[in-house]
């Protein structure tokens, strides 16, 4: 169908032609006209139907095939469907083009509004797909500065000192204390909101109150500020665990990504106060001797001077193979075996001189527990040795003390096997 009448026209009549000999598209045309004159009067007359706009210009696509012509017919139409349908019927009636004899079979009629339908449906598809892409994004950019606005609304005051905290900090079992408001608008906006902030280097009363209460992770920025307010906080208030931000960056500054995964990598407070001390109070060590490699049959520490060996002491349990540190020994396989039991548990085991098990609890609990317990053998514990679980250690009687990795021992017994991991 030729475009010309796509858009007036409601049907167009598709019919396949096959003519007995070679003619051409005039005589296919004058044939139509010439054989359905006058057959249905005068209102379906094809040629007052034409002048009048009715229908279209026939069109006929014919070709030479074995010595007879082949094509199609094309009737545009606006008149209704009925006779479009009737003028249809009355092409067929078409049987001769010039002298040679013919046959018309009308195809289909077509209801052109269909490629409207279609048309319209594509770009109504492509027009969906620009708002998904371009509008809706926006709107919800729109949702989440509301939602953030809504979150730094809920910023509270806490204590007589109002220091900036979420809503209602009291009834949750844990907090997490950070350095100043900006710190705590960030966590909020996160989805964070058992937050409370120090509001400066001096610690309020009410603030050391509320970590009695409560089980306490400070999160602090990653400079020499955060070092400062967490000396003044180890020494007023109960913390348990220490999370700090990366290097150079600030709590405020963190994606919530950024503040899960330094939540996540958060150590007890037992483990870094030790860390925490000034160098210059650390005598020089070699590094080697700080930080030994894991090695499967010697000790980590020798005496600076070497002395006889002594007789080994006899147990009546199954240690009579361990001697004093000054000699070759390892730990016996059987703790070795309860060190690996405990990796990236944060747990710490004691044992009495018969390897027995006598407390098995969490890292941050163990100098608690091994102030408070009679005399044991030894310690496994899944953290880091410091000087002061060795000092206590040693009070305690211990003559084996095992962990994942050394801190800054200064001072080590002579009768204490000590052993890191790394």
């Amino acid at each position: 169908m030729a475009k010309t009448y796509i858009d007036t026209v409601k049907y167009v009549i598709s019919a396949n032609i096959e003519i007995g000999g070679l003619v051409e598209r005039p005589d296919v045309v004058g044939a139509v006209f010439g054989q359905t004159e006058g057959l249905l009067g005068d209102e379906l007359d094809l040629r007052e139907l034409q002048k009048n706009g009715r229908i279209g210009r026939i069109e006929v696509d014919i070709q030479d095939r074995g010595g007879k012509s082949v094509g199609r017919i094309l009737l545009p139409s606006s008149l209704d469907m009925v006779e479009t349908s009737i003028l249809a019927a009355a092409l067929e009636t078409v049987d001769r083009v010039g002298p040679c004899d013919a046959r018309v079979n009308v195809e289909k009629i077509e209801d052109t509004r269909n490629t409207k339908r279609k048309t319209v449906v594509e770009r109504a598809k492509t027009l969906l797909k620009t708002l998904l892409a371009t509008e809706i994004p926006e709107s919800r950019e729109i949702s989440q500065l509301v939602r953030q606005e809504v979150k730094t609304a809920e910023i509270c005051e806490y204590g007589p000192e109002k220091l900036p905290s979420g809503p209602n900090i009291t009834t949750y079992d844990s907090v997490i204390i950070v350095e100043g408001r900006a710190d705590v608008i960030n966590l909020l906006k996160n989805d964070m909101n058992n937050v409370i902030a120090v509001g400066g280097a001096n610690v309020p009363k009410t603030l050391a109150a509320l970590c009695r209460e409560k089980e306490v992770t400070v999160f602090l920025d990653g400079d020499r500020g955060g070092d400062i307010i967490l000396k003044e906080l180890s020494q007023v208030a109960e913390i348990d665990y220490i999370a700090r931000a990366p290097t150079g960056k600030e709590v405020e500054e963190l994606t919530r990504k950024e503040i899960i995964k330094c939540l996540r990598g958060k150590v007890p407070i037992e483990q870094v106060t030790e860390n925490s001390k000034p160098k210059q109070e650390v005598p020089y060590q070699p590094r080697h001797e700080q930080y030994q490699p894991r090695q499967e049959e010697r000790p980590h520490y020798r005496p600076p001077e070497a002395q006889p060996a002594q007789p080994p002491r006899v147990e009546e349990s199954a240690l009579q193979d361990i001697t004093k540190i000054s000699t070759e020994v390892e730990p016996p396989q059987m703790l070795l075996t309860s060190l690996n039991e405990l990796e990236n548990t944060l747990r710490a085991r004691i044992y009495d001189e018969q390897l027995a098990l006598k407390y098995e609890v969490p890292v941050r609990d163990l100098i608690k527990t091994l102030t408070d317990a009679a005399p044991i053998y030894a310690v496994v514990l899944d953290g880091i040795i410091t000087q002061r679980l060795v000092d206590l250690a040693e009070n305690k009687g211990a003559k084996i003390l095992l962990g994942v990795k050394l801190g800054n021992i200064f001072r080590r017994p002579e009768d204490m096997l000590i052993s890191a991991k790394f």
